[in-house]
């Protein structure tokens, strides 16, 4: 109409029931208003409704504009994640994206979230065997068994007969695995539980533990816990001056992120390759886990049973004992080390065979239905002296329950007051120490 002949503003004003200002507004803005329109590409779209923070969205649309130039996927948790961290950066810390800003940023947008197929160039494969036989072999070429991690989650129990503070019986954690092909470096645990705010965790200098704990709907792991952890697994990469492969199955909690310092591939899930976990890797923390719940009799350290505090500390220990020989092995029964074609014939030393996996499987299980662990057998231990003929300015030797008490003060100050989770190494082969020898 404007385009027409020429009409005075103040007729237009009463053909469309407005006021004359809002006429020239709508003329001056012309350009404006119709390159928004045609970019919105909503043809029947009215009014253009702003967001309640016009600067986060509009640093938000510039970014996906940006990722789909680059032939990126966008999904909707990604998204999310994005938004967070761009709020943050905004001074917004508060802010948190939930699933109907998303539907109305997507609508404002006429954006729409897809979840992909398969990520370019890395899992979307013409055929599995394609994959397994031909990419993988290449990809495996270029880097070195140092370079190659794998990661992913498996489970486990904490104690169900007598919960602590913060957490319920037989709650279940999320575990999130990741180690390279040599077993040199095994990234600290995730865990992910329940609890946000477990009150045994009070008071302890988080930053500091060799484990970091993260809280989860029904204890499982999330896009948004995932993107958070694949970020931070890339700045320890980055630290070290290292780019490296990381393998992974293909799961809807398993973001694709555009990293500096890690390659993400994804397994194809109709692979005949299996996780590195899946081949012992899990099944041996779990066991390490299993023999230091055993190993926690109540009557010596006089503190009931483990809490959750407890359970990430020995979690922790279990993930150090597993042998860096043993990982290895499982690398290359999945057929993701370089050398994988050195394992042909035989098991290589250290791997657990499939009757120990599913030994292993049935002793977990029992651990999780019994409600209680199991006394191990052991010797009754050095008693504390009770000759009162002795002189007091002899020191008698302490007993069992006072050597736990002593060392649980001594894991609470290193808790509080620890600078480095180097210092829980030490303090864990400490533990052992004791405790073999008052088994001994």
């Amino acid at each position: 109409m404007l385009e027409g002949p020429k009409v005075s503003q103040s007729e237009l004003a009463k053909r469309f029931g407005v006021s004359q200002p809002q006429i020239c507004r709508i003329i001056k803005n012309k350009e404006r208003i119709l390159s928004e329109w045609h970019h919105n590409g909503d043809p029947e779209r009215k009014r253009k409704r702003e967001g309640k923070d016009a600067a986060l969205e509009a640093a938000l649309l510039r970014w996906v504009e940006g990722a789909r130039a680059a032939d990126l996927p966008v999904s909707g948790p990604l998204l999310q994640l994005k938004a967070k961290h761009l709020a943050e950066a905004l001074g917004r810390p508060d802010l948190e994206p939930s699933g109907g800003w998303l539907a109305h940023f997507g609508a404002r947008h006429n954006l729409a979230f897809k979840k992909p197929l398969a990520e370019k160039g890395d899992a979307e494969q013409p055929t599995a065997e394609h994959w397994a036989g031909v990419v993988l072999p290449g990809l495996l070429r270029n880097y070195t068994p140092s370079e190659i991690y794998a990661c992913g989650e498996t489970g486990v129990l904490l104690p169900a007969s007598s919960p602590g503070k913060g957490e319920s019986a037989g709650d279940r954690l999320t575990l999130l695995l990741c180690a390279n092909a040599d077993g040199s470096e095994k990234a600290p645990l995730r865990v992910v539980g329940e609890s946000p705010r477990p009150r045994c965790l009070q008071g302890v200098n988080l930053g500091q533990m060799p484990w970091s704990y993260r809280a989860g709907s029904l204890a499982g792991m999330t896009a948004l816990l995932f993107a958070e952890w694949l970020r931070e697994f890339n700045e320890g990469m980055r630290r070290q001056g290292k780019s490296v492969l990381l393998l992974l199955t293909k799961h809807e909690t398993h973001p694709y992120l555009q990293l500096s310092n890690v390659r993400m591939v994804f397994i194809p899930p109709a692979t005949a390759l299996a996780q590195p976990l899946d081949h012992g890797i899990a099944s041996d923390l779990k066991g390490h886990y299993r023999r230091r719940l055993l190993r926690w009799l109540p009557a010596e350290r006089g503190t009931g049973q483990p809490t959750l505090l407890d359970a990430l500390h020995m979690l922790a220990q279990a993930w150090g004992d597993v042998r860096p020989g043993l990982i290895t092995s499982c690398f290359r029964a999945a057929g993701l080390s370089p050398d994988a074609e050195a394992l042909a014939l035989t098991l290589a030393p250290g791997l657990l065979s499939q009757e120990q996996l599913e030994r292993r499987t049935l002793m977990d299980e029992e651990l999780e239905h019994d409600g209680e662990p199991v006394e191990a057998d052991r010797d009754e231990g050095t008693a504390e002296d009770e000759d009162i003929g002795e002189l007091a300015a002899v020191q008698p030797c302490p007993s069992e329950r006072e050597v736990w008490g002593s060392l649980a003060t001594l894991r609470r100050y290193l808790e509080c007051r620890a600078t480095s989770p180097d210092l829980f190494q030490a303090f864990y082969e400490l533990e052992d120490a004791v405790h073999t020898v008052l088994t001994s």
